[in-house]
Formats: C-alpha cells, sequence, structure tokens
C-alpha cells in the first residue's frame, strides 16, 4: 500500500470510529512493535510446517523461506532444531522441500508441528550448546542488573555480542565459535525488556534509542574485568546501540572496532514494518505516529546517518537487500558516508539479522579479515 493510500484509509478509519478511538486504536495497535514479548517472531521469521524425519533430514512444506539457502533454527513452544540447506539428491516434491537435520535441542519434530524459521541455530547455553567453559553473570546498569554470558580468553580485546529484535543471547552463539578459536573473551549481554532483566520505561521497547545505555554498562564492565580494548558486535537493533554507544559513550575511546549486522537505521521504516505483520492496514499509520509520539523516536533515517560524523573507529557492515525490517538502503548510506572507515559486507539472500545464516563461511572470512588487524 502507497503511503497516501494508507493514510487516506487511516483517515477513514478515524472518521468512521472517532477521533478519540482512533487515538485508542493507535496506541493499541503501536503496542505490536513496542511491547512485543522477548524473542516474538519477527515478520520476517515465517512458519513453516514439519512433514516428517529420517536420519540427518527433514521434510517441510515448499515455501521460500523453506527453501532459502543456509543454516537455521526452527523453534517453537517446547521444540528447538537446527536445519542446514536442501539436501543433495533428496526426492524432489512440488510440495514439500528436504533439508539436512544438523540436531534436534529441544522437544520433538512431529509430523503437523508448525515451528517458526530463526537466526538462532543453538538453544540452551554456551556450555550445554556448544562445549564451551562460561560464567553467567550480572551486569549492573541505569535501571538495574541485566544476566550475560561470560566466555573467558587470553586476549586484552574483549567482544561485546548484543542480539537485536525476534532474538535473545541464543543469537550470540552462531559466532561464539569463530571468535573463542581466536582466543577472544566473549561478553554476550541482555539489557532492558529480555527475560531476567529490568522492565523498560512503560514497558516499550525504543529499537535502541534507550536500551544502547545497557550496553554502555557492559562496555564499563568489562573494562573493571580486565578488558584493554573491546570490539562491539550487534545484530539489528544491537547494532545500532553498539553503533550509538561508539560515538556517545564515556568509554568510547576503548572501543576499537564495530560489527554491525542488519542495523536498525531508519525507525520509522522498522516501526512499519513490524506494525503491518500484526495491525489492520488502515491502522499502520496511526500505529508508527503513536510509537513514535510514545518513544521520541523521530524515524529519520537522517537522524541515524549524522551519528558517523563522530565515528572513528574500523566498522564492519554487514546487510542485504532482502531485509524487510530495516532498510538495506540507510545501511549503504551509512557506508558511502564514510567508505575509508566502513566495510560494507552484502548478503544477497538473507532476511533480517540473518547475514550469518544465509552463507556462513562467506560471512566468516569478511569477519576474519576484518577483525584479524583488531586482535
Amino acid at each position: 500500500m502507497r503511503p497516501a493510500t494508507a493514510t487516506a484509509a487511516a483517515v477513514t478509519t478515524v472518521i468512521g470510529i472517532g477521533a478519540a478511538a482512533a487515538v485508542a486504536a493507535g496506541r493499541y495497535a503501536s503496542d505490536a512493535a513496542l511491547k512485543a514479548p522477548p524473542k516474538r517472531p519477527l515478520p520476517s521469521d515465517p512458519k513453516v510446517t514439519v512433514h516428517g524425519t529420517a536420519a540427518g533430514r527433514v521434510t517441510l512444506t515448499r515455501s521460500l523461506a523453506s527453501l532459502r539457502p543456509g543454516t537455521y533454527g526452527l523453534k517453537g513452544p517446547g521444540v528447538h532444531a537446527a536445519v542446514g540447506p536442501v539436501a543433495e539428491g533428496a526426492e524432489r516434491s512440488a510440495d514439500t522441500v528436504v533439508r539436512r537435520l544438523l540436531r534436534v535441542s529441544r522437544g520433538e519434530l512431529r509430523p503437523g508441528t508448525r515451528l517458526w524459521l530463526t537466526p538462532e541455530v543453538y538453544a540452551g547455553d554456551p556450555g550445554s550448546a556448544l562445549g564451551l567453559e562460561f560464567r553467567e553473570v550480572r551486569v549492573p546498569g541505569e535501571r538495574g542488573d541485566s544476566p550475560a554470558w561470560f566466555v573467558p580468553g587470553s586476549r586484552g580485546t574483549w567482544v561485546i555480542c548484543v542480539h537485536g529484535l525476534g532474538t535473545g543471547r541464543a543469537q550470540t552463539m552462531n559466532l561464539m565459535p569463530f571468535l573463542t578459536e581466536r582466543r577472544f573473551p566473549v561478553l554476550a549481554v541482555s539489557y532492558r525488556g529480555d527475560p531476567g532483566a529490568p522492565r523498560p520505561r512503560e514497558g516499550l521497547g525504543h529499537l535502541g534509542e534507550s536500551e544502547w545505555r545497557d550496553l554502555d554498562a557492559a562496555v564499563a564492565f568489562a573494562l573493571r574485568g580486565g578488558a584493554r580494548r573491546i570490539i562491539l558486535y550487534g545484530w539489528s537493533t544491537g547494532a545500532t546501540m553498539a553503533l550509538r554507544c561508539a560515538v556517545d559513550s564515556e568509554y568510547r575511546g576503548h572501543i576499537s572496532g564495530l560489527v554491525l549486522d542488519s542495523p536498525v537505521l531508519d525507525t520509522r521504516a522498522t516501526l512499519r514494518a513490524l506494525t503491518a505483520a500484526r495491525t489492520p492496514a488502515p491502522l499502520v499509520p496511526l500505529a508508527v505516529r503513536a510509537a513514535q509520539g510514545r518513544t521520541g523516536l523521530a524515524g529519520d533515517p537522517r537522524a541515524a546517518l549524522a551519528l558517523p560524523a563522530r565515528l572513528t573507529v574500523p566498522t564492519l557492515l554487514v546487510h542485504g537487500p532482502a531485509d524487510t525490517v530495516a532498510p538495506w538502503s540507510a545501511s549503504r548510506a551509512l557506508a558511502r558516508q564514510k567508505d575509508r572507515l566502513i566495510s560494507l559486507h552484502t548478503v544477497p539472500d538473507a532476511p533480517h539479522a540473518a547475514m550469518w545464516n544465509a552463507d556462513p563461511e562467506k560471512y566468516e572470512e569478511a569477519l576474519r579479515r576484518f577483525i584479524t588487524p583488531l586482535m
């Protein structure tokens, strides 16, 4: 729906239900984006149906999602599994697709079960999922303590990982083997609104605009713990938090690099994407305006693009044109603004914050080239 058409439909709705009711409806609809429970699937995390399993294989209903290249998680209530690429040599069907089944971490894949395709390939914690030595720690912040995983390493440069929309700390485990093989200490943090973390103001998320201060507290925690330098590694709103922290933190002199995966830079577009999936179309413009008003999010992509003027550290930006939640165009503009400082790695066929999932090998090679000089 074009913006003018959507606005006209919204005006018609306002006339039909009354201004007061429209405001209430817009406020209610904005909750779909701002009060989404932690780990609630995103519009880019579609459901797929299990048809059956065999040795090392799972059969799913054929769709654009189930045919995606790469490695993904399958999750639902009490169930988590990991699937690899479409299986070579599998019997073809017009209605189904066979993918490699890497493991079932929780529950059982029963025929007829509807599950979400998610970037979270692992479930549990770094010990149970990856066999890594780790500690559960609490990071003090302005609204209270937040839980984090600390995986020790021998280097003085720590990597602080922060997840984004629709996921939790489990997403950071996708890259923990890569980071720990290079002996980086890794701190995987949570922030306000996550399980075990403080409740955000009015229960509302702010797409990183307030949450970045919890990441800032994690930087202070790392420095107290012995870190000499810090690389911030964020996905989605976590990437936005990392960017904000690198330019506004009082500790920014200790930050030596950024990895930004699918950053949310155009908040208006992201709010529209989050509300449109769960809101009647005529209410989407009202919901976006209500969300902006309740949070103070300007929704102007130029505001985010002003940040690089103060950016002074090497940055790897990983994003792609298939992202329907955070527009790739904003990332391209960001990379062009400081092309000598920001390296853009484009992933053509990945949904939001699933750039690694689409092609782990190429992703890790780009990350290796970027991170080696920062070790």
